[in-house]
């Protein structure tokens, strides 16, 4: 299965100038949040790939104006052709926002996942918007990362973990690859595309 994954930045590359060929061998789009909701319908209408996603802290807009035909994964396994997706959108609270949690929030919402997740024997794919705690993520509150992330992944070993939030253009030397314990990490800002079932990933993450 092949996979583009976005967050953060609108690539111009894939709107302003849009080629349906740029596209072409892409099963699904994995949208890590903070992005408008008319380029996730855009990305959907004009190539018939399923839009998945998850909200950023910035996308209360969501609430008024959803992205129309994509199917939001917050909170939930999500199944797509075999693959286990799990989807915990939004950000560390560093101020007032519907979409910002205290570790101790985003650990409930973990929690209430519990029997799903056994009925669903874990995850193939985590898919977030804030990084995992000191896992590519920053220092300062509002880019710190979730501890409860690092749990997920030390007890379900999921094959990948898409995340966003951390700008690659903010001058941090944020990785857009990444590797911990069995985990694939990507940072999903603007757009990269990778293969499900590529073993040697590091090599051909492509952006």
């Amino acid at each position: 299965m092949r996979i583009l994954a976005i967050a953060d930045e609108e690539s111009a590359y894939l709107w302003d100038y849009f080629e349906k060929s740029k596209l072409k061998g892409v099963d699904l789009i994995i949208s890590c949040g903070d992005l408008a909701p008319e380029y996730l319908s855009f990305l959907t209408t004009m190539t018939s790939i399923p839009v998945l996603y998850v909200h950023g802290n910035h996308d209360e807009k969501y609430d008024k104006k959803p992205p129309e035909g994509c199917i939001c994964i917050d909170d939930m396994v999500y199944v797509h052709q075999g693959v286990r997706i799990l989807g915990l959108g939004g950000s560390m609270r560093y101020r007032e926002g519907k979409y910002q949690y205290t570790e101790r929030q985003m650990a409930m919402r973990v929690g209430k996942l519990a029997f799903r997740l056994f009925w669903k024997r874990g995850f193939d794919i985590l898919v977030t918007h804030a990084p995992a705690y000191q896992l590519n993520d920053g220092r300062d509150l509002p880019h710190q990362g979730f501890k409860v992330f690092r749990t997920l992944l030390d007890k379900y070993r999921p094959k990948f973990f898409l995340h966003g939030h951390v700008h690659m253009s903010y001058g941090r030397k944020h990785k857009r690859y990444d590797k911990y314990e069995d985990t694939h990490v990507i940072n999903a800002f603007e757009r990269c595309i990778f293969e499900f079932e590529d073993e040697n990933l590091r090599e051909h993450v492509v952006r």
